[in-house]
């Protein structure tokens, strides 16, 4: 009996090992490639607000959401900003982050939308903003996270009190080669909090120790 109970719990560790490595993944050579990388740039995150068909027609239609979950997208890129500077300010990371005014305006101005973003490669997009390497994602979640879009759904008639359930998802690729370099798949939970920012704070905290740019990785 005890060999059986051995064996059951040896297994759940196993699945419960492979479940959590499946979430990142982290290129075998990205300590060499990452060595030389000194500045990043964060691009607006594909969002996808999996809203019910009647809280889509209160809120304006295909067209009222699409404005929403572009919001999202700005938000999250925000915050993911905000959450690398702060760690560069406790000297945790030796990458620099391009400025989002900065890079959203090179965007623009090469013509890159989110309609168009999938049409270029990481390599013509750190061509086009000066940087070594492309932060990118997709953000899933049942209600909008960001307090403007999230007002601005209120405002239009969607349910007012948010929730977060849904998914995100990092890239980070190579500017020179556009290889993938890292990447973190993460179903979310009402735990992970209620705003966008409390959110990648969260996820990102839980993949620190295995981001290519943390200073442990450096050594």
């Amino acid at each position: 009996m005890k060999s059986v109970v051995f064996t059951i719990g040896c297994l759940l560790m196993a699945l419960t090992s492979l479940a959590q490595t499946r979430e990142i993944y982290t290129n075998a050579n990205f300590r060499n490639i990452a060595r030389n990388h000194k500045v990043l740039a964060i691009l607006p995150f594909k969002t996808k607000l999996q809203l019910r068909p009647k809280e889509v027609e209160k809120n304006g239609g295909a067209t009222g959401v699409a404005v929403l979950e572009k919001r999202e997208g700005l938000a999250v890129q925000s915050a993911m900003h905000s959450y690398f500077l702060k760690r560069q300010e406790s000297r945790d990371l030796f990458i620099d982050v391009q400025d989002p005014n900065r890079t959203n305006s090179l965007l623009q101005r090469n013509g890159v939308t989110d309609e168009t973003q999938s049409g270029f490669t990481p390599e013509e997009l750190a061509k086009m903003l000066g940087v070594d390497g492309i932060i990118s994602g997709t953000f899933e979640s049942t209600q909008p996270m960001s307090n403007g879009a999230a007002i601005a759904l209120g405002m239009l008639g969607g349910f007012g009190g948010a929730t977060n359930t849904g998914k995100m998802m990092i890239n980070i690729n190579d500017g020179k080669t556009g290889e993938l370099l890292w990447k973190y798949d993460k179903t979310l939970s009402r735990g992970f909090g209620s705003d966008t920012g409390s959110i990648v704070t969260t996820i990102m905290r839980k993949a620190s120790r295995q981001l290519p740019y943390d200073k442990d990785f450096r050594d």
